[in-house]
């Protein structure tokens, strides 16, 4: 699976399942009834965000990436037959064709958008395809250089399928460049057991320790001079310093001994 996922074009449907037009029956919703639907829960959401701000004293604005959150999709969908579900997943799927085809033509806004649009009607139980919806999101949130929420959305999509190697790679290197070689070096190891044959995940895996260790050392080396700022200040009162304190080390089991030297070289 995580193969096949990988090899696909970014954007098509990492489920491998071709989008076709299905054939229309008399139980099945028109498009109009479904924008109507959306509409009218829209309207709903825009009348109480006002009313709230009125209260409060503050202007309520959905943003344009801040879809419906699991608890109000489930809520609204109480309200909704088999075939007003049906139809919303078939709509969600359409918008998702819709949002790709802008993100391919350097239209990463009006995608995410539209993407956003396709969370808030996408069945809560369909969760691959809501995966691949917040996947596809995030990779429009990195073009616009808004790594953070990528990475939410890169989370949101590993919740719903722990195996989506596609977005757990992603989800890799923004940690890189967000500067969180820990994080990053999680996921690619994630990535290596779903996939053992991907090369990026692999190569991470010897690249990363070395510069995590060397940062660790930076750390250490850091707090142990501020420590040793710190203990200075108190000791001076009482015409000691740290030179006065010497710290050793185990080596069979790493722990440290500290020795007192009343009158240190």
């Amino acid at each position: 699976m995580a193969g096949t996922a990988n090899s696909d074009d970014e954007f098509q449907d990492a489920l491998g399942e071709e989008i076709t037009e299905k054939e229309a029956t008399n139980t099945r919703l028109s498009e109009k009834d479904v924008d109507e639907v959306v509409e009218k829960h829209n309207q709903l959401r825009l009348d109480d965000e006002a009313e709230e701000g009125a209260a409060g004293g503050d202007v309520l604005v959905k943003q344009p990436d801040s879809e419906m959150s699991i608890e109000e999709l489930r809520e609204l969908e109480k309200n909704l037959s088999n075939e007003e579900l049906a139809a919303n997943k078939e709509k969600a799927d359409k918008l998702k064709l819709e949002a790709n085809e802008r993100f391919k033509n350097d239209d990463a806004v009006g995608a995410a958008k539209i993407y956003t649009e396709a969370l808030d009607i996408c069945p809560s139980d369909s969760t691959k395809e809501r995966a691949v919806l917040y996947g596809n999101r995030a990779a429009a949130k990195i073009k616009l250089d808004a790594n953070k929420a990528a990475i939410d959305d890169c989370t949101k999509a590993i919740e719903l399928w722990p195996e989506y190697v596609r977005v757990l790679l992603r989800r890799a290197k923004l940690y890189e460049q967000d500067d969180k070689p820990d994080e990053a070096l999680t996921d690619y190891k994630r990535v290596t057991e779903l996939d053992p044959g991907q090369p990026e995940a692999r190569e991470a895996q010897v690249r990363l320790p070395p510069i995590i260790n060397e940062r660790n050392e930076k750390l250490k080396n850091e707090m142990m001079s501020s420590l040793k700022d710190l203990g200075n200040m108190i000791l001076k009162p009482f015409g000691l310093s740290t030179q006065n304190f010497q710290m050793q080390q185990d080596p069979n089991t790493g722990s440290y001994s500290i020795n007192f030297n009343q009158k240190p070289s």
